[in-house]
C-alpha cells in the first residue's frame, strides 16, 4: 500500500484525476475509482471494487471484494456492501440502447448493511441500520431497521443498530443483546428509545 494525500492504495488500483478521497482511506488490489466521485474518510474499498463517475460515499463505509457502485448511487456513514453485491443504475437497460442520461438515484441510509450477492433495483431507498439478507433481490424501499431477505426480498424482522435481530414484546419493547439499547415498534416503525 502506498500513503496518498492522506489515504492508502494498493499499486494496482487505478484513481483517476478528479476524485475526492477522504483521509484513512485504504483501497485495495484491482479496484478502479473513477473521476468525479466522493469518498469519505476511514472507508475500505476491498479487491476489484468500482466507483463510478458522481458516487457518493460517506465516512466509514466498508465495499467488499467484487462491488461495484454505479453512478447514482450515494451511501451514507457507516454503510456495509458485502461480497459481490450488485447495484444497478437503469430501469431498462438495453444495449443498443444509450441511456446515460437517464440514471436513477438509489439512496443507501446510515448504518445499513447489504449481505453477499444481494441485488439492489435502482430508484429505491435503503433505510438507517436495516440488513438486507445475502442473496436478496431488492425491489422496494427498506424501512429503517428492517430485516429483509429473499427473491424478490421480503421484510422478516427488525435489526438494532449493532445488527442483531429485535424480539419484541407484547409491549413493542425489545433490547439489542449486544449494546443493551432499547428499541420501540410502533405504528410500523422502529425507533431507538434514548
Amino acid at each position: 500500500m502506498k500513503e496518498e494525500k492522506g489515504y492508502s492504495s494498493h499499486p494496482t488500483a487505478v484513481i483517476d484525476p478528479g476524485c475526492t478521497i477522504g483521509k484513512g482511506t485504504k483501497i485495495w488490489h484491482f479496484s478502479h475509482i473513477m473521476p468525479d466521485c466522493r469518498i469519505g474518510e476511514n472507508c475500505n474499498l476491498g479487491q476489484n471494487v468500482v466507483i463510478s463517475p458522481g458516487v457518493v460515499l460517506g465516512n466509514n463505509v466498508k465495499v467488499q471484494n467484487n462491488v461495484s457502485i454505479y453512478t447514482g448511487v450515494v451511501c451514507e456513514d457507516d454503510v456495509f456492501l458485502g461480497p459481490s453485491m450488485v447495484f444497478t443504475n437503469i430501469v431498462n437497460p438495453r444495449s443498443a440502447v444509450v441511456r446515460r442520461d437517464q440514471y436513477v438515484k438509489t439512496m443507501v441510509r446510515k448504518g445499513a448493511t447489504i449481505g453477499a450477492n444481494a441485488t439492489i433495483v435502482c430508484g429505491i431507498e435503503i433505510g438507517r441500520f436495516s440488513f438486507i439478507g445475502a442473496g436478496a433481490v431488492v425491489t422496494r424501499d427498506v424501512p429503517p431497521h428492517a430485516l429483509v431477505v429473499g427473491n424478490p426480498a421480503r421484510q422478516t424482522g427488525w435489526m438494532s443498530e449493532y445488527g442483531h435481530r429485535l424480539d419484541f414484546d407484547a409491549s413493542g419493547q425489545a433490547a439489542c443483546p449486544e449494546s443493551g439499547k432499547f428499541y420501540r415498534l410502533k405504528d410500523g416503525g422502529v425507533t431507538r428509545v434514548d
